[in-house]
């Protein structure tokens, strides 16, 4: 036992939870507990699920989902999965993301009931890689983000090759900006944000998938955005419009968590289906 947590700690956070992973099945198992009904529900299928159509989740925390979970989140849905932490497809219940341990309701699965009723039949399969807090510039390869001790775009690329062979990438579902509002990064996030859409789909080999950009909150807490915000937006805005198969999806009326920076459960379940309808006005087109 000594040696497992010693490993454990020398892992960090993922290397706690493995810990955890090992641990509380023993404990339970003594007691005569029984584990909670969301572990039960999280269980890899029997066999991994085929024909999947695969969304890539990247961004920051608004995309990782910060929402209150409430016991609806933990409900599977039929035909719709989640990439995990260990690389195998589980239901999609919230948290969807692991990025920190204060991820919770996100845009996931409101996104996927609005997608199946255009996609009747269809199975979905999430992959999960948004990084809370990371700014757009560490959205690069081997670029390295203390915040969640990951490389968020390394790490993305990755779990899609893991999932790839599950599916086809129908999508990408981007969410992020908060962390480069300030007078030096603003002004650069356009020619960054259409350099990463050029980049993924050029490494995932997906020239024409479709990007769907969130707007940034817009939250009367926090009162009226400043400069360097409203630039953040006219470039996101700009880019959804000039790339190809982009969309922008707007916060209108979207509210927030307490700290008027994470938009409450509520509202991202209102997000995910706009991006879902934002999706739909993509294949519309094209």
């Amino acid at each position: 036992m000594r040696h497992y947590f010693r490993s454990a700690l020398r892992g960090g956070y993922a290397g706690l939870m493995s810990w955890r992973t090992l641990l509380l099945p023993c404990l339970c198992s003594l007691l005569g507990v029984a584990l909670p009904a969301v572990a039960q529900s999280t269980r890899a299928p029997a066999s991994a699920p085929k024909h999947l159509h695969l969304f890539l989740l990247v961004g920051q925390s608004n995309m990782a989902g910060r929402g209150a979970i409430e016991d609806g989140d933990r409900a599977p849905i039929d035909h719709v999965f989640a990439l995990n932490a260990q690389g195998e497809w589980v239901p999609a219940v919230d948290p969807v993301h692991w990025d920190k341990p204060t991820a919770g309701v996100g845009l996931a699965r409101s996104f996927a009931v609005e997608y199946l009723k255009h996609h009747p039949g269809a199975s979905i399969g999430f992959i999960p890689a948004a990084c809370g807090g990371s700014p757009i510039s560490s959205w690069a390869p081997g670029e390295y983000f203390d915040g969640t001790h990951s490389h968020p775009y390394d790490d993305a690329l990755a779990r899609f090759r893991q999932a790839a062979a599950s599916g086809t990438l129908k999508g990408i579902l981007w969410h992020q900006g908060e962390s480069d509002r300030s007078q030096e990064l603003a002004p650069r996030y356009e020619a960054a944000l259409t350099a990463l859409i050029q980049r993924f789909r050029r490494e995932l080999h997906a020239p024409k998938v479709p990007f769907v950009i969130g707007q940034l909150g817009q939250f009367a807490g926090a009162g009226p955005w400043d400069a360097n915000a409203l630039e953040v937006d006219r470039a996101q805005r700009s880019v959804a419009a000039k790339v190809p198969f982009g969309a922008f999806v707007s916060s209108d009326g979207l509210t927030s968590n307490a700290d008027n920076l994470h938009f409450d459960a509520a509202s991202l379940r209102e997000f995910g289906r706009r991006y879902a309808v934002a999706f739909a006005g993509i294949e519309k087109h094209h």
